[in-house]
């Protein structure tokens, strides 16, 4: 679930980034999410083994990410990153590829570059629906991504995996505001007391 989470965070910051594509949609994605600068939301993964919940907070190219199955900061340069896995906080200074994995904007050239895009029918009236396929064989079989047509925010991003499985994620309570830079430096008290912290740089 944590890999999950994760990689659904890198493929919507790719989103946030792909302001070329041909749908009308994603730029006005593109505009609203940019809004004052940063965003924060609630997200909530559902799969067959149950359900997973938390936040996401982003400006420029930085993040935030606090769940019960990860917590990782990224200040530009500095990612310390959470897991109960582990029970440890790490320190990295990633490179451009290891962002791939957990930076929500890193990856926008990797998904621009091996994901196809088109419009499909929406079900639901006031909402945008695009899927995306990628062009090698991939883990991720189809994303479906369904936008609110009022707002032009993304509200479920729906994952079929080459496995049969099946990922829905849900966002809700979207704000827009200028986050302090506090918010994206490692914060020990979402973590538990007396957690060590790993220097790997």
């Amino acid at each position: 679930m944590k890999r999950f989470i994760i990689t659904f965070f890198t493929c919507l910051g790719a989103l946030i980034l792909l302001a070329q594509a041909p749908a009308s949609m994603l730029d006005k994605c593109v505009a609203a999410i940019n809004a004052s600068g940063g965003v924060t939301a609630n997200y909530n993964v559902t799969t067959a083994q149950g359900t997973s919940s938390g936040s996401i907070a982003m400006q420029g190219n930085k993040f935030r990410i606090i769940s019960n199955e990860a917590k990782c900061w990224y200040d530009g340069k500095t990612q310390w990153s959470w897991s109960p896995v582990t029970g440890e906080v790490n320190i990295t200074a990633p490179t451009a590829s290891e962002l791939q994995l957990t930076n929500p904007l890193a990856a926008a050239a990797h998904f621009k570059a091996n994901f196809n895009m088109k419009k499909a029918k929406a079900k639901t009236p006031k909402t945008y629906v695009i899927k995306l396929t990628p062009k090698k064989k991939d883990n991720i079989k189809t994303v479906w991504l369904y936008f609110d047509e009022t707002t032009s925010l993304l509200r479920t991003a729906r994952f079929e995996m080459q496995d049969k499985s099946v990922y829905t994620v849900k966002i809700t309570g979207y704000k827009h505001k200028s986050l302090p830079s506090s918010t994206f430096n490692f914060d020990k008290s979402q973590v538990p007391a007396g957690t060590e912290v790993v220097d790997l740089r």
